[in-house]
């Protein structure tokens, strides 16, 4: 039996898993999510946990897979380590305590451990509701450890599987695209590995620097103090999707100089920024894009770019060869780019320098390619698993069990703040609506974002379908309509995150989340924080008010307080 579990808070629908999962009966599919999405529906068995008891869910599995020898001691003794500090830590997590923690019954948590364990393949994957939280690196660790201690890696239908919460975000990481890594998986914290891209990139040794670059919430932070001199975002929009929103803005219109790189126009970062640069879409631009599953495939251009837009690398290209690294940025084209690119990976895990644009074009190949795998192996099946030699990434090849207790909400609820708001994506939007905010078939399935309200919380504070009211955290406000629905768990109330200050007044649910951050990977904890809910009446709205309009007025009021660089 293969069971695919889905370890998210945040996964609206996911059409193949679905139709898969009604395809085969033989499968069971476990849906862990506060929410009772397209995706719970089709699911054998609901997990309707409290937002942030996900560590405490995970142990009590392996409490029970402990209890009755659903593991695999082989696996562990030969390919694992640190399995029995594991193991005590787990002895913490009976399942009485479990399930008062986590707000589902004993029968619930019984049966997803059994077809767990009794399962001969598992396959969990998990989206950003995992992630986005200050225990993020924490969970994601502890769904490795459930699959560490069956064995159920390195063979097909099983392993642990994230589903990023962007496209080519697997690109992105393989090609350095943080602010800790460089090209190949490799750590700027690591002398040897600044110096092997030092190399290639054709500049002295140590002019890479040791210190990891800023994250995301910590450049709003310099942008208060002062201590950035330019600000360059690209292809997203900070000014919608960052934490405490308004702080943020506020800093934003602190910074001395910004840059907005975008394929669309007009977005709220642009209203504050002093330089707009007009970048191309995917389809007016060649380039590779690689997958979760590690498949690379050649997307060519087909079609001119609009007006001066140009492709993202050649505007990165051009500012350096203007800030005098000719040579470092002599690449004319984007195979060229790429060239460069692949041979960052020789040797790495992420191998691929059997790879060019011209090889691509021919069909998609899966990595590791090294360079003289044949045609015959790189194309066809996309079936190159890894950990078939249950041989891992660590100085003795062992995988690492790390053991985890839970921690909870970094921001629970209180007597003041008695909610939990939890927020994600609406199926049918992109992001911050730059894509599909223009789009009338989107626009008219998803015309407001709705409070998704469990109906006995309606009936305590008196509110039903289609009524207003003001959501407060500690930092701000939304005023949006109710969707009273069951669809929610008790406590815990639902807002999509898509509308900025383009598309809506007083509806940016980042006004109320905060900014505290995963001490691991410092990925701000966007998925929950405490709120109380007020019914108002209808609020007044700006009459006529349209994207432009508001981009105006938003670009005027920023423009009062940005400071120009001299």
């Amino acid at each position: 039996m293969l069971v695919p579990i889905l370890f998210t808070s945040k996964m609206s629908y996911i059409p193949h898993i679905s139709v898969f999962h009604k395809k085969n009966r033989k499968v069971k599919m476990i849906v862990v999510d506060p929410r009772h999405t397209d995706t719970a529906k089709a699911a054998d068995l609901h997990l309707a946990i409290k937002p942030g008891t996900d560590i405490a869910l995970l142990n009590g599995i392996a409490h029970l897979l402990l209890k009755h020898g659903w593991i695999d001691p082989g696996f562990i003794d030969s390919c694992t380590d640190g399995f029995s500090d594991y193991a005590q830590v787990v002895k913490s997590y009976p399942p009485e305590r479990v399930t008062e923690i986590c707000g589902i019954t004993l029968s619930e948590l019984a049966k997803a451990a059994e077809w767990w364990g009794k399962s001969q393949r598992v396959l969990s994957l998990w989206s950003m509701g995992v992630n986005q939280s200050t225990e993020g690196t924490a969970k994601c660790r502890t769904i490795i450890n459930l699959h560490l201690m069956t064995g159920h890696v390195g063979k097909p239908g099983a392993g642990p599987f994230s589903l990023t919460g962007q496209p080519n975000a697997m690109g992105g990481r393989e090609a350095g695209g943080l602010a800790h890594i460089l090209p190949g998986y490799r750590l700027v914290k690591k002398p040897e590995h600044r110096q092997a891209v030092e190399t290639v990139w054709k500049v002295p040794e140590g002019s890479i620097s040791p210190v990891p670059g800023l994250a995301a919430w910590d450049m709003m932070l310099a942008l208060e103090q002062g201590d950035l001199g330019v600000f360059w975002v690209a292809a997203t929009n900070p000014a919608v999707s960052m934490p405490d929103i308004k702080r943020t803005q506020a800093a934003l219109a602190q910074s001395p100089f910004t840059i907005c790189q975008d394929a669309y126009y007009p977005t709220e970062t642009a209203a504050f920024a002093h330089v707009v640069l007009p970048a191309t879409q995917w389809g007016e631009k060649a380039g590779a894009m690689t997958n979760s599953e590690r498949v690379v495939t050649y997307c060519p251009a087909f079609r001119h770019p609009v007006g001066e837009a140009r492709a993202d690398w050649e505007i990165f290209a051009e500012v350096g060869r203007r800030l005098g690294f000719e040579e470092q940025f002599a690449q004319r084209t984007s195979a060229e780019v790429y060239d460069e690119f692949v041979s960052l990976t020789a040797g790495r895990l992420c191998d691929s320098t059997g790879l060019s644009h011209e090889r691509l074009a021919a069909g998609p190949i899966q990595w590791p390619c090294p360079t003289g795998e044949s045609d015959e192996v790189a194309y066809g099946k996309h079936d190159k698993r890894l950990y078939t030699d249950y041989r891992f990434a660590t100085a003795n090849g062992k995988a690492k069990f790390c053991a985890f207790h839970i921690k909870g909400l970094a921001e629970p609820p209180n007597e003041d703040f008695p909610y939990v708001l939890t927020t994600g994506r609406l199926y049918g939007h992109w992001h911050t609506q730059s894509r599909t905010g223009r789009i009338e078939r989107i626009t008219k399935r998803y015309p407001e974002p709705l409070l998704e309200v469990n109906p006995r919380d309606a009936q305590l504070l008196e509110i039903q379908s289609e009524d207003w009211v003001e959501v407060r955290s500690q930092r701000g406000f939304v005023q949006l309509k109710v969707l009273v629905t069951q669809n929610i768990t008790r406590g815990t109330v639902f807002m999509p995150m898509h509308w900025g200050f383009l598309w809506g007044d007083n509806m940016e649910v980042n006004a109320l989340t905060h900014p505290e951050v995963c001490p691991i990977s410092l990925e701000p904890e966007l998925k929950a924080c405490a709120v109380q809910v007020t019914p108002i009446p209808v609020p007044q709205t700006i009459e006529g008010a349209t994207v432009k309009s508001r981009f105006i007025a938003a670009q005027q009021m920023a423009m009062n307080s940005l400071k120009i660089m001299v």
